[in-house]
């Protein structure tokens, strides 16, 4: 155990690019590689964080840029366990900054990084630091991309796929066709899955409220989990409020939020159910308890975009925690299939947590090295 004292050495961090064999879009983005950016925190006491966070498809190299000459000075020298006071200092920021979002990202890689070295210092993993103790979540599958030539029989087979390889449930692309058309895709999938696959659809913000209506009107009867961002970003807070008063589908965001008062702003305007705030997006672990109390006070359940090596320790740290996501698509994501080199078997729809101190994460060095650009 290392004594209360320990400080911040040194902060590095690396930029990852992997080239996808083919686009995986939804309704309004491609995904041509798979990108992240690790960090390694390191104290005087020899600890060093092990720990990669987002999936940055353009920016991972002013990430790092930031983290190397914005954010390390700024920590360096701080007592590992003073993790609000080396988040306020690194927020301070971005009062100026005119990229906000970027900074928060590179925050959040140095954030997380600090809570696996102050999980390691105290012999505790991230979830039992936060006060939870469940061992296991269930986990399902991002899927069902927009591709050229993709047929509703292929879509059977995905889902298929995707209860083959131990998945829960699966939440599904739509938002990018007409209601009708992608209600039919849904429906597809459903018939395929079979009744006891968790099934969730994601328009990525692809819709009019009246669209995101009629589309979820058309599901009701294919017990949908919940309808993740309906609408538009311009005014998605009150559009969503509206689509989530005239449906029984509960209604779930929050992985475009940058900070926990903007998640304050969606459980205030009465506009989801679940919430699904990104850790890597968000400023961290830090920042995401702050979120994750406000949602519990206001009983909105917590849910985490993508990002399972982080997600599966916070969720299980709160009482109120949900869904682990992946890719469960070898071609979509090389990272958790292969970089994460001590990642645990998927069985029976569920995903061990860690009990290892920190986020209990082992990466493949020699990949990663393959793969840096920065």
């Amino acid at each position: 155990m290392v004594e209360i004292g320990s400080r911040i050495q040194s902060v590095d961090a690396l930029a990852v690019e992997i080239p996808l064999r083919k686009n995986f879009g939804g309704s309004t983005y491609t995904v041509l590689k798979r990108c992240t950016v690790v960090t390694r925190l390191a104290s005087d006491e020899g600890l060093v964080s092990e720990i990669y966070n987002g999936d940055n498809r353009s920016h991972g190299r002013e990430i790092v840029r930031l983290i190397h000459e914005a954010l390390a000075p700024r920590v360096v020298g701080m007592d590992v366990l003073e993790v609000e006071r080396a988040w306020q200092a690194m927020f301070d920021l971005t009062h100026a900054s005119a990229d906000r979002k970027t900074l928060l990202e590179a925050i959040a890689c140095v954030d997380c990084a600090l809570w696996d070295v102050v999980g390691k210092s105290r012999g505790k993993s991230v979830a039992a630091l936060l006060g939870g103790d469940r061992q296991r979540l269930p986990i399902i599958s991002i899927g069902g991309y927009y591709m050229e030539g993709k047929t509703l029989a292929d879509i059977g087979r995905e889902m298929e796929q995707y209860r083959a390889a131990g998945m829960a449930g699966c939440k599904f692309k739509v938002g990018g066709l007409a209601p009708e058309a992608d209600a039919q895709r849904v429906e597809a999938a459903r018939k395929a899955a079979g009744p006891e696959f968790k099934l969730v659809v994601d328009a990525n913000r692809g819709w009019n409220a009246h669209d995101a209506i009629r589309f979820a009107r058309l599901v009701e009867p294919l017990d949908i989990g919940w309808f993740e961002e309906p609408c538009h970003w311009y005014d998605d807070v009150a559009l969503m409020a509206r689509v989530r008063q005239a449906i029984p589908i509960p209604v779930t965001a929050g992985q475009s939020e940058m900070t926990s008062h903007g998640v304050r702003r969606l459980v205030d305007a009465g506009a989801v159910d679940f919430v699904n705030f990104d850790a890597s997006e968000g400023g961290g672990v830090t920042d995401w308890r702050r979120a994750a109390e406000i949602c519990r006070t206001a009983g909105v359940r917590m849910a985490h975009h993508e990002e399972s090596q982080i997600s599966r320790q916070l969720l299980a740290g709160v009482p109120h925690g949900t869904y682990v996501e992946c890719f469960a698509d070898p071609d979509r994501d090389p990272v958790w299939q292969a970089m994460w080199a001590n990642r645990p078997k998927i069985t029976d729809g569920m995903m061990e947590v860690s009990t290892a101190p920190g986020f209990g994460i082992a990466l493949d060095w020699k990949m990663v090295e393959r793969h840096r650009v920065a």
